[in-house]
């Protein structure tokens, strides 16, 4: 099932995704998808929509230097253990709205497409064999990066916090076996990245097991699972858009901030 969250102009809400590819509509539903899913009867086709950050989460829980390809790009070894820090829950943005560049304080922002978690209960310290009984679904991310800050400040706080600088969407699958699917990060139509689930060098379930055993995770937040090799920069006026198989494509232009 996908989920999906949007505004019709009147007002937010959620609803489910039915349709193939380019006949999708969004069938509304009362109340919040974590709990009993009831129809309203409302229909609108995604012309009618816009769609908006599927979940705004209270925490987004990243993993880095996840694909060993990616962690020799940066010079780097895969860590003895995931990798962990978080992003703000302001810089959460959805399909489709814009990654502000903020060219006052930046001179390389980069792309980084990632499979991204959504929890769907209260937990911590989940058994690893019992991470799935925690998961609502999947979408995709794009772990934006101001990669010269990042190396300025050695921790990733200020070049991952930036508003806007993690774009999820453009809905959540709720039904996937994400062991082993597709991952494709394209900037203006040019393929980037292209890698595949089942490289993640630390799975969900570890990752899971791993983050909730330092912390309570609660419905909604996220975990960004990593990214593979090829990851690059971004400049004003580029379309950068992640795709992975059995989910869809999130996308999202880049504007100045400044």
């Amino acid at each position: 099932m996908r989920i999906a969250r949007f505004s019709t102009g009147d007002g937010v809400g959620f609803g489910v995704v039915e349709g193939g590819p380019g006949e999708e509509f969004i069938s509304g539903i009362s109340g919040h998808p974590f709990g009993p899913i009831q129809f309203t009867g409302e229909r609108y086709s995604l012309s009618q929509v816009r769609l908006v950050a599927p979940m705004l989460p209270s925490k987004v829980v990243a993993i880095g230097k996840n694909y060993a390809d990616h962690a020799h790009e940066m010079g780097g070894e895969v860590p003895d253990e995931p990798l962990v820090f978080l992003k703000p829950s302001t810089s959460v943005i959805g399909s489709g709205e814009a990654i502000a560049y903020p060219t006052a304080l930046s001179q390389r922002v980069d792309y980084e497409g990632e499979l991204a978690v959504v929890i769907g209960r209260l937990c911590r310290e989940v058994p690893r064999e019992r991470a799935h009984e925690v998961i609502f679904g999947y979408t995709c991310a794009n772990d934006v990066t101001a990669r010269d800050l990042q190396k300025k400040d050695v921790q990733f706080t200020r070049a991952k916090g930036f508003d806007t600088f993690c774009p999820l969407g453009p809905w959540i699958q709720t039904e996937l076996d994400p062991s082993d699917v597709g991952i494709v990060t394209s900037v203006n139509g040019e393929v980037k990245q292209s890698s595949r689930t089942s490289k993640l060098m630390y799975d969900i379930p570890a990752l899971i097991a791993h983050v909730s055993a330092v912390m309570t995770l609660i419905p909604g937040d996220v975990i960004l699972t990593g990214t593979p090799e090829g990851v690059g920069p971004l400049n004003v006026g580029d379309e950068v858009s992640v795709f992975i198989e059995g989910i869809g494509t999130l996308s999202n232009r880049v504007v100045s901030r400044d």
